[in-house]
């Protein structure tokens, strides 16, 4: 079994939380090769954090992004993944993006990597990601096919293929439709040794979570997301916190980006194979690729 993977997680003032995170990758059954932690102009005590455990671990690599200013959500979640990957001084099978708010069980990377082993088309996969609300355990819910981006890992040839990941909001979301586009399948698996605790709501990190489905709708109209499907999201969002306004929020966000015409996301073919995806989700097409 191949089992040479690396992690890269770019973070951002988490001293709140880094630590558990950290805890919980060197708690894995099989430890990385490599894992660097991208402090992405932090103005708490991540550095210090992190810092101390590079000192005592030599497979963890503190680097250091000059601070922006501000938090930068999706875009500078990939300028900083960049900044650790151009780094690299190690061959890896396996690559991995994680925030610095999560932690998993110790058996994760064992039991994703036996699943890539078992079968060759798998390109890039997660576990499922729960809210830790008040010490129990809510499923964030997410399509099977579709890959968690908190704890994001690609087969190598995968990632090499798909040219790495958009420096934009929704970049997990165009990560794992190119995969299948390249002929891969992705999955977020439903195993109890693969659960992934996140200790604040998604898309909370910068602002507030009202912002945060804002953004999520326009990333979903930068994407290319179709209008029948976004309309559905919202609604099977609303049945979530922040419930009802969630979901509508998400729909603004789309619209906010429609009305003003703003870029989209343009590479050849995807916005025709994501819309046969989004509208087999919707029982009203067949989607372009097979993937045997």
């Amino acid at each position: 079994m191949k089992n040479k993977y690396i992690i890269i997680s770019p973070v951002r003032n988490e001293e709140k939380y880094i630590e558990a995170t950290i805890q919980s990758v060197l708690n894995q059954t099989i430890l990385p090769d490599l894992y660097i932690i991208v402090d992405d102009g932090s103005t708490d005590r991540t550095r210090e954090i992190v810092e101390k455990y590079s000192k005592n671990f030599s497979f963890i690599k503190y680097v250091h992004k000059k601070n922006r200013g501000f938090r930068k959500v999706g875009g500078g979640v990939v300028e900083s993944f960049y900044h650790g990957f151009n780094t690299l001084a190690t061959d890896y099978d396996y690559i991995c993006k994680m925030d610095g708010d999560l932690t998993i069980g110790p058996k994760y990377f064992q039991t994703l990597l036996e699943k890539f082993d078992k079968d060759p088309k798998l390109g890039s996969a997660s576990g499922k990601l729960f809210l830790d609300v008040d010490g129990k355990l809510v499923e964030e819910r997410i399509t099977d096919e579709s890959v968690l981006g908190g704890v994001l890992c690609l087969r190598k040839e995968c990632f090499l293929k798909i040219k790495g990941f958009v420096n934009e909001v929704m970049w997990d979301g165009i990560a794992f439709h190119r995969c299948r586009m390249e002929g891969y399948r992705t999955r977020s698996f439903r195993d109890k040794e693969m659960i992934i605790t996140d200790h604040r709501i998604m898309g909370s990190s910068d602002k507030s979570i009202y912002h945060g489905r804002i953004r999520w709708g326009w990333g979903q109209y930068f994407m290319g997301t179709h209008p029948l499907y976004i309309i559905a999201l919202g609604i099977y969002r609303m049945f979530e916190r922040p419930f009802l306004t969630g979901g509508l929020l998400i729909i603004t966000g789309y619209l906010k980006g429609f009305l003003k015409l703003d870029t989209r996301y343009n590479y050849p073919g995807f916005r025709k194979s994501l819309h046969s995806w989004q509208l087999e989700r919707l029982k009203l097409g067949r989607r372009v690729e097979i993937i045997n």
